[in-house]
């Protein structure tokens, strides 16, 4: 064999750096974390093979005409992936418990205050409006709204954003608890929560996604193709004479979707792009917004329970962020920790369906106010 076939056979070991190095051995933790923990393995086994690709020398992937460059122009930048997938989460969510206690939809709008406290720190951490309007979103807790915002306010933070915001969301189990324990006492998170005694009509399941998407559209119009969309697929999911199309709103579709955009986010993060200081400062700010944004549902929470003379657990003003189902079923597991008779997952499920709305709104009103 020549010098030369030798040279060109290793030319992708010779083409690696340590910034390469370091990015694949990120792309290995993130999968360690979805396949040995299953810590969202739909969103972060994608997104890790993204990195690896995008990091392994060549290039051909990421050129002018490269896979993920047409992915990137045509499915995120255009933010046609973030909105499929709202029909698909519209058409997965069941607003059942939260029209059965109205009054959870206030747990949801209180656990997006973390969006507004992240986005106030980044400022004088040296981040513009918009790139900490970006940042902030991460409090959302839901990765297409995270994608969809920070596409339009700072695109060139689209992979660090995403990748803490699907991160964090992927922590869930792992974040809320210890924040649950530290702002509720024993007493507080043994409460048991009566089912409600009347479940709403199909005309309440009908009216709601089309009264919310004209309310929506008219209290944040930067809002409409996120709430339009979502409340789109619900009704495809309750009217009851469109299963197929339901049907492939959940599975085909929203598969579809989440796939692509979450390989196409990973390709993002090269190691020049991705491995500088202001990451960390992301990273960081991100994880203050998730925690503060369960601080405040819980705190609201807290609030709900002695209005009501503590008929009202706590735990389920954690779930107001979007995670859904996963900031529910972590309230319920909180719940049954200290008292197996304590059943408020259902309870929960009503401001975590709230909390997606209500990131909606959110990211209108920073698309609406911010220049």
């Amino acid at each position: 064999m020549s010098a030369e076939s030798l040279v060109s056979l290793l030319q992708g070991f010779l083409g690696l750096n340590l910034r390469d190095g370091i990015m694949l051995l990120i792309a290995g933790g993130l999968l360690f974390l979805a396949i040995r923990l299953q810590y969202e393995p739909l969103l972060l086994v994608p997104i890790a093979f993204g990195i690896f690709l995008v990091n392994l020398p060549g290039g051909f992937l990421v050129g002018e005409k490269g896979f993920f460059t047409l992915l990137l122009h045509a499915g995120v930048e255009t933010e046609f992936f973030p909105l499929l997938i709202f029909v698909g989460l519209g058409a997965l969510t069941d607003f059942s418990p939260l029209l059965a206690d109205p009054k959870t939809v206030l747990l949801g709008a209180a656990a997006q205050i973390g969006i507004y406290l992240a986005l106030l720190l980044a400022l004088p951490l040296g981040f513009s409006l918009r790139e900490a309007g970006a940042i902030g979103i991460i409090g959302s807790a839901d990765g297409p709204t995270t994608i969809y915002t920070a596409t339009i306010l700072a695109p060139h933070l689209l992979g660090p954003v995403a990748v803490a915001a699907y991160s964090y969301m992927s922590m869930v189990p792992i974040i809320q608890p210890p924040i649950a324990r530290l702002l509720t006492t024993r007493a507080e998170r043994r409460i048991k929560m009566p089912y409600p005694t009347r479940m709403p009509s199909r005309m309440a399941l009908l009216l709601f996604p089309i009264a919310t998407a004209i309310v929506g559209g008219l209290f944040a119009p930067a809002a409409t193709p996120l709430i339009g969309l979502f409340m789109f697929g619900n009704l495809l999911r309750v009217c009851g004479v469109v299963e197929r199309l339901s049907q492939t709103a959940q599975n085909e579709l929203m598969n579809i979707a989440v796939m692509l955009q979450a390989l196409t986010v990973g390709s993002t993060m090269s190691g020049a792009n991705f491995l500088n200081p202001s990451t960390l400062m992301i990273f960081f700010l991100g994880l203050f917004a998730f925690a503060t944004a369960t601080a405040g549902g819980l705190l609201l929470g807290k609030l709900m329970c002695w209005l009501s003379g503590g008929k009202v657990n706590p735990l389920i003003g954690g779930a107001g962020v979007s995670a859904v189902p996963m900031s529910a079923r972590v309230a319920q597991r909180l719940a049954q920790a200290e008292d197996g008779d304590t059943y408020i997952l259902m309870q929960a499920m009503g401001p975590n369906v709230a909390g997606v709305i209500g990131s909606a709104l959110a990211a209108g009103v920073l698309l609406a106010v911010i220049p």
